[in-house]
């Protein structure tokens, strides 16, 4: 489960409060999500909305969307749920051996980071750093190296942090097809075998209610699933999320640091997203399931 100290939750509390005194939160700290690159999943727990990366796994985050517009995903379980590990879904046949009729897909374990891709280090480790790339957690090369390859990139890789989501496959490296997992811990070792496309930003606590068991005695189900962009604007709210390239990150950071000490790890700096308070918007429907007729 989420670890909220005193330091850390009253950093939360003030950058919760900032958000809420305005409709518009403050460009310099947060960020809208692109509706266009984000995932919207139904079910009897809550909405869980991730963000979908392309810069990182595009053949990835192409296919989730295909599938997704397609609706392949409407209504399929979450058929192998470890407590401590992650939540799998996106079987049709609901054993962990279904895929879809489309093509496997080549793994995208690593990505080339450019400059137009801001990287927050939270720590070291080796010759590695470890931070951020919007939401995402990364091991990255560092920046200075960018001056001396070819392409003028470093290498890096996500990592398989808490809420992060991940396309599940068998032994041969490019089998992915249609089914993925979001990770209700932290396991570094996945890194680098599974592509990692996505992220949730809002509704952790609806992957941590899914329904436990390989399979589960009654498995939940993915209710309806939705690029965001493609539901009704009744159904749907600006998120904005925490900027990693922001002023109040390296603050959180700071305050995660000195309350985790020694336990200190990138895994354990939770990332707040927001929907401002609006007036004009009636906004019960966020928490009203399910989601579709």
């Amino acid at each position: 489960m989420l670890r909220l100290g005193g330091i850390y939750a009253a950093a939360l509390m003030a950058l919760s409060l900032s958000v809420a005194s305005a409709q518009t939160p403050d460009p310099r700290n947060w960020r809208p999500v692109d509706p266009e690159n984000t995932l919207y999943i139904d079910t009897v727990h809550g909405r869980i909305v991730i963000e979908l990366y392309p810069e990182i796994a595009p053949r990835h985050v192409e296919r989730i969307k295909t599938l997704t517009r397609g609706g392949f995903y409407n209504g399929l379980t979450f058929h192998r749920v470890i407590d401590d590990f992650m939540a799998q879904t996106g079987d049709p046949l609901g054993t962990g051996e279904g895929a879809s009729s489309l093509p496997d897909l080549r793994e995208e374990f690593m990505f080339r980071r450019g400059p137009e891709m801001p990287f927050i280090q939270a720590a070291e480790q080796s010759r590695a750093r470890l931070g951020f790339y919007k939401a995402l957690p990364i091991e990255s090369q560092p920046d200075a190296q960018m001056a001396v390859t070819v392409d003028g990139r470093v290498s890096a890789n996500a990592l398989h942090c808490q809420g992060v989501v991940s396309m599940a496959r068998a032994e041969p490296v490019n089998s992915a097809n249609s089914q993925f997992f979001i990770m209700r811990q932290p396991n570094s070792a996945l890194d680098k075998r599974y592509t990692i496309f996505g992220r949730v930003v809002w509704g952790m606590e609806a992957v941590m209610g899914i329904a436990v068991g390989n399979p589960p005695p009654n498995p939940d189900r993915m209710l309806s699933v939705r690029v965001a962009s493609d539901a009704p604007e009744s159904e749907r709210a600006p998120i904005y999320v925490l900027r990693t390239d922001g002023p109040q990150f390296r603050d959180l950071i700071e305050d995660t640091r000195r309350e985790r000490r020694a336990d200190f790890s990138v895994c354990d700096v939770q990332i707040p997203a927001r929907v401002p308070n609006s007036e004009n918007r009636e906004r019960s429907w966020w928490s009203i399931i399910p989601f579709i007729p």
